[in-house]
């Protein structure tokens, strides 16, 4: 009998649903289910739409019903650092906030008066983004007291949506390292830190791993969606479940510790896992991250702005009448020799008006060649995120005082057949691109290993590379 797994898959604009089985070693999937996302104004805040989130969650598991697939697990992967406060009876207090309403506006010098910035990547190990879940609980305590004295529990929005399934409240390990307030060296919550911010300590219970069985469905959600399965923790932070789909390639790859990846998406998330976060100042100063991944490894990674730039550039064509698809423009980019480059991580690229205006100002202000056409705008940006991998890798080979011969890029970046070219010739390094699906494979990995259809993850990414196609790109 086959057994079927479930990965829900819900990231900041969409969501889907993703059967998965092994089939003589080899992972099978089939999407059954997609639905849309995105934040909403709520009495002047930007907040999620959780009371949907799980109806369209609970309408993914009715197509299962429907299809006669019922999967002997699911797992929920969402985004990072929200999460919602809840009453005495399990309501939500206030709202779900979104990480980019401005409520942390200025939370961050309300932290720093208690602990220093230095200090607190020192205990954390986590790179300082003004939507972490430290931040965001500063604005609650002080701009909404009351809540924070009503709270009875807090819980991640993946943990919230297990709640809702199972009864059973869970906090999940890569998820909470994001809060920036678990400590890397007991690889549990910071009680000193989160008693030291007046955060009510009671909130936060002992972690749990991916791979941990959360329970079954209520009576009443299994009545409702036609039947009942076990709920297993992934990876609940995206970027932790797609580095867990990180291919091994026979014979080529270094140890499992020494893999070096880019999660290529909307944004780049490059770097290897670590055994041992480092939290040094040399780390902090080259902005380098240690989230919490599979088995307490550390996803030791820089954020880097990522297919943004050709998404907004993509996007803005569109609306002047110029429609290409992304491989369309990776074309007209590889006959450019446009020799611009723009820094991919400046403010300028982060929420403009006109992408192509800001790489065109950018240009013109460095007194570089000036892009014209989308070909050569193109071109610019892709070249440009070719350095940015450069620079980062050759940053992290000096931090970790490690060589890696090979580079693996996963997520729907991993597409972008141009840009993996430039890649490979500017890092010098051998490009693994793929799978694309490696956030719903890796939601499905960390469920396959608690049942035992793999032994370990060493297995399932070898899994994952005798599935999926991975194309190699050898640096000229």
């Amino acid at each position: 009998m086959e057994n079927y797994f479930l990965a829900v898959d819900i990231g900041a604009s969409s969501g889907r649903h993703i059967l998965g089985l092994v089939k003589e070693g080899r992972i099978v999937l089939e999407e059954i289910y997609r639905f849309e996302n995105g934040m909403k104004q709520e009495q002047g805040h930007l907040s999620w739409d959780v009371a949907s989130l799980f109806a369209e969650i609970k309408e993914g598991l009715k197509q299962c019903a429907k299809l006669g697939k019922i999967p002997v697990s699911m797992g929920i992967d969402t985004w990072a650092v929200d999460f919602v406060l809840l009453d005495e009876n399990d309501s939500i207090l206030g709202r779900a906030a979104g990480y980019r309403d401005d409520r942390t506006s200025g939370m961050d010098e309300a932290v720093y008066k208690i602990i220093s910035q230095n200090d607190l990547y020192k205990r954390t190990g986590i790179q300082k983004q003004i939507f972490n879940t430290v931040y965001q609980l500063m604005a609650v305590k002080e701009k909404e007291p009351e809540l924070m004295e009503r709270a009875k529990t807090f819980l991640m929005i993946p943990d919230y949506f297990n709640f809702l399934l199972t009864g059973v409240k869970k906090q999940e390990y890569t998820n909470a390292t994001t809060t920036q307030l678990v400590s890397p060296v007991t690889e549990n919550w910071d009680y000193e830190l989160i008693r030291m911010l007046s955060y009510p300590e009671k909130l936060f219970v002992p972690l749990s791993m991916p791979g941990t069985r959360v329970g079954q469905f209520t009576e009443d959600i299994a009545k409702e969606v036609g039947f009942s399965c076990s709920v297993v923790l992934p990876a609940t932070h995206d970027t932790g479940s797609a580095v867990m789909a990180v291919p091994k390639v026979p014979e080529k790859d270094d140890s499992q510790e020494d893999i070096l990846y880019i999660s290529s998406g909307t944004w780049s998330l490059m770097g290897t896992e670590l055994l041992a976060a480092d939290c040094s100042e040399e780390s902090m100063e080259a902005n380098f991250t240690n989230e919490g991944g599979y088995d307490y490894r550390y996803r030791y990674l820089k954020n880097i702005m990522g297919l943004w730039m050709i998404q907004s550039v993509k996007k803005e064509l569109a609306e002047r009448g110029e429609t290409y698809s992304f491989g369309e423009l990776c074309d007209l980019a590889s006959k450019e020799t446009i020799s611009s480059l723009v820094d991919c991580n400046d403010s300028s690229f982060l929420a403009p008006e006109s992408m192509i205006k800001a790489v065109v100002d950018f240009c013109r202000s460095k007194e570089m060649p000036v892009p014209e056409s989308a070909g050569e705008i193109a071109a610019v940006i892709y070249n440009s995120l070719a350095v940015c991998y450069k620079e980062t890798a050759a940053e992290l080979e000096s931090i970790t005082g490690k060589t890696y011969t090979n580079l693996h890029v996963v997520g729907g970046g991993s597409n972008a057949a141009y840009l993996n070219e430039l890649t490979a010739k500017q890092t010098g390094k051998t490009v693994f691109a793929g799978p694309g699906e490696a956030t719903a494979i890796g939601n499905l990995l960390a469920q396959m290993i608690a049942y035992g259809e793999f032994k370990d993850l060493k297995e399932a990414r070898e899994s994952v590379y005798q599935s999926f196609a991975v194309k190699e790109y050898k640096p000229v």
